[in-house]
C-alpha cells in the first residue's frame, strides 16, 4: 500500500473518530423531548437536463402512469425508478400502449416502452400488458450499476438502447410531476 495513501486514510479515520468523540458527549446531553423525532431529510431530485417537453394526458395515458407506478411499487423500487420509467414511456409511446403499427412501426416494437419480442422482451401479449412491460423495464434498470444517481437519460438509454439516446431527458420534469401527483393516490 502506498505510504501517502495509507497516511491519508489514517488521517480520515482519525477525523471520523474525533468527530464521534466530540459529538458523542454533546448528543448525550441533548434534550430527548426535542430530539426524539428523526430529522426530515429532503431528497432533492436531480435537475432535469435540457429543454423540457410536456403533453396533456388523456384517461388512458393517466391509467398507464398509474400502472407504471403500481408496478414500480410492487417491485419495491423508489419513486426515482417510476420517474425514469414514465419518462421513458413518454418518449417511446407518449404513454400509449401501442400495438403493431404496420409500416410506421420501428421493427416489431410494441407497448408503452416500445419493447421488441425479437429482442427478448417477451411475447406481444406480454409486452402490451402495462404491468409486465414496466416490470421488464425495471428488471433492466436494476441491472444498471448506479442508475439511482445517474442522469435519467443515461439510465433509460442503458436499458432501452435507443437510436436517440438523449431524447429521454426532455420528459424528466413531466415524469417527476406525474409521480409526485400519483405516487400516494
Amino acid at each position: 500500500m502506498n505510504t501517502i495513501f495509507r497516511k491519508s486514510m489514517l488521517s480520515v479515520a482519525g477525523l471520523a473518530f474525533a468527530g464521534g468523540v466530540f459529538a458523542g458527549p454533546i448528543a448525550a446531553h441533548a434534550n430527548p423531548a426535542v430530539d426524539a423525532k428523526p430529522a426530515a431529510v429532503a431528497v432533492q431530485a436531480p435537475k432535469p437536463q435540457g429543454d423540457q417537453s410536456h403533453i396533456t394526458l388523456n384517461d388512458e395515458q393517466t391509467a398507464n402512469v398509474k400502472a407504471i407506478i403500481a408496478a414500480t411499487k410492487k417491485a419495491g423500487l423508489p419513486e426515482r425508478a417510476a420517474v425514469i420509467s414514465i419518462a421513458t414511456s413518454l418518449q417511446e409511446s407518449k404513454l400509449e400502449n401501442l400495438g403493431h403499427l404496420g409500416d410506421k412501426n420501428d421493427h416489431d416494437s410494441l407497448g408503452l416502452f416500445q419493447q421488441r419480442p425479437s429482442s427478448g422482451w417477451g411475447t406481444p401479449e406480454q409486452i402490451t400488458d402495462p404491468e409486465y412491460s414496466t416490470t421488464a423495464f425495471l428488471k433492466g434498470l436494476k441491472q444498471v450499476d448506479g442508475w439511482q444517481d445517474m442522469p435519467l437519460t443515461d439510465a433509460a438509454q442503458t436499458v432501452q438502447v435507443s437510436a436517440y439516446p438523449d431524447a429521454y431527458a426532455q420528459w424528466e420534469q413531466q415524469a417527476t410531476d406525474l409521480v409526485a401527483q400519483h405516487w400516494n393516490s
